[in-house]
Order: C-alpha cells, then sequence, then structure tokens
C-alpha cells in the first residue's frame, strides 16, 4: 500500500459511505477503486476520489437514482452545464411532486366526506414520475403482495438505510403485470416511494423510475377481498368513454391495514389508457 492508498473502510469512514454501498458502486462502476490487493482482495482509493465520493452520496441522498448520478458526474466531467441542470431541475420536480401526493393523500384521510362523495367514481387524471424501491415475483396475489411489502420494509428499515435517512414518501402500491386472472403464479410487482441513499442486499429488489401515465382513476373504500366491486366501475367507464387500456393495472393503499377497519380500507385503483 502506498501513501496515498485508502483502504476501504477508512474512505467508508471519510466519505460516510457503508462499505456495502461502496462494494455496490464499484459493482456499477460508479466509483471504482484504483487498487485491488489480487491475494487479500483488499481494495484502495486514493485522496482524489474522495469528493467523487462525497458527491455520489450527496446525489443519492437527493433522490438521484444511480443512472441519473452518473449522468451527472459525466455532465460535470465534461463541463455539460445544461445538463447538469438539467438533472436538477428533475429531482427538485420529482419532490414537488411527491410532496403533493402526500399532502393529497392527507387531505383525503382527513376528510372522509370528500372520500366518501368520490367513491366509485372514476375519473381521469395523468400519474407522475416516480422514484420507487420495487421488488417482482410470481405467486399467489394475498401471500405474495404480502411477502414482497415484507422485503421491501426490511431493505428500507436495515441499519445502514436508517443511518442513510431513507424513507417512504408515498403509499405502496401493486403492480398487476398479467392481462388476465391467474389463481397461482400471478406476475406481481410491489412499489413503494423512497427518498435517500439506499443500500440494498436483495439482488431482485432495485431503485427504478414508473413513468407518467394517463389512468382512470377511482377510489374504493372497503376490505380488499371485496375491491372486485372498484374494478366493476371501471370497464364500464372506458368503453363509454372509447378508451383503450394501455398498461398493467395497480393498486394504492391509501390507508394502513393495522390502524383501520377492514371497511375503513382505501385504495386507489389505476388502469392505464390511451
Amino acid at each position: 500500500m502506498t501513501v496515498d492508498q485508502i483502504p476501504i473502510g477508512r474512505f467508508s469512514v471519510i466519505t460516510r459511505l457503508t462499505q456495502k454501498a461502496l462494494r455496490y458502486y464499484e459493482q456499477k462502476g460508479l466509483l471504482v477503486p484504483e487498487a485491488k490487493d489480487t491475494i487479500t482482495g483488499y481494495r484502495y482509493y486514493t485522496g482524489s476520489q474522495i469528493q467523487q465520493g462525497v458527491k455520489i452520496r450527496d446525489l443519492t441522498d437527493l433522490g438521484f437514482t444511480l443512472d441519473e448520478t452518473q449522468r451527472y458526474l459525466q455532465a460535470e466531467k465534461e463541463n455539460e452545464k445544461e445538463l447538469m441542470e438539467k438533472l436538477i431541475d428533475s429531482s427538485l420536480r420529482e419532490a414537488e411532486r411527491q410532496l403533493a401526493e402526500l399532502q393529497r393523500n392527507v387531505f383525503l384521510l382527513r376528510n372522509r366526506q370528500t372520500v366518501k362523495n368520490t367513491m366509485l367514481e372514476p375519473v381521469i387524471k395523468e400519474t407522475k414520475s416516480q422514484r420507487v424501491l420495487s421488488k417482482r415475483e410470481l405467486g399467489r396475489y394475498e401471500e405474495t403482495i404480502g411477502k414482497l411489502i415484507e422485503d421491501l420494509m426490511g431493505t428500507i428499515m436495515s441499519s445502514d438505510n436508517q443511518r442513510n435517512f431513507v424513507k417512504i414518501t408515498g403509499p405502496f402500491q401493486t403492480i398487476y403485470h398479467d392481462k388476465d386472472y391467474k389463481e397461482d403464479g400471478a406476475d406481481i410487482e410491489v412499489a413503494v416511494p423512497i427518498t435517500g441513499r439506499i443500500v440494498i442486499d436483495d439482488l431482485e429488489i432495485e431503485v427504478k423510475k414508473l413513468k407518467p401515465k394517463k389512468v382512470v382513476s377511482l377510489i374504493y373504500k372497503g376490505p380488499y377481498d371485496s375491491i372486485a366491486e372498484g374494478y366493476e366501475a371501471i370497464p364500464k367507464y372506458i368503453q363509454e368513454n372509447d378508451f383503450e387500456i394501455n398498461g398493467s393495472m395497480r393498486d394504492i393503499y391509501l390507508n394502513d391495514p393495522k390502524s383501520v377497519e377492514p371497511e375503513d380500507l382505501m385504495t386507489e385503483i389505476q388502469i392505464p389508457i390511451k
């Protein structure tokens, strides 16, 4: 080891990036150690890489995905100020959108009469892009959805991610990728909006952005096992207004089944259209 070489443990302390995060960034080519001992496998960084590590930490704290972080660092290296500003503006708009969505949910939950008045009345809306933590599996609906939520919560609540101040910024949602109902082997994805720099150990979990979509939206109040009543109102609305289904439908859970009675559960059903 030369004078300028910094072991991964010390580099982790200096940059406040966990060793797990550093190894993950190395795999993604975002921050690769300058040297690696072929016998021991020890990784060594240099003083010139400290600033890059700190920038990666700051950008991910601001909600940048790894792809956006990589693009920003490359733009900075090439002095592409316009692209840097564009990426910052995009992150700002996403943070503002998440805040507005949370404020909307708080309003709906506090004003129960408003929710009752909109129940079972489909409306057209444009969704916004969301930075989410996501996991997708095949299985039976109820047990698979519950398992996926537990897996995502386990990642979010890990000691590394709590130290990184990872926060949930919106409700959990289930995305159904099959066109037809399946008793078993259903293609199910659960996602939850997050902010902060997240460390992922489960290779089946990923951070990604859900794209904006035009959807028919309906808020259903009642037990999850009766939600078919809500879905019955949407196809008729789509047909009467000459729309076509254009993507995977999703359920967004607006309150917590552990804190309210089944009849008070509220779910937003969204079906993409064109």
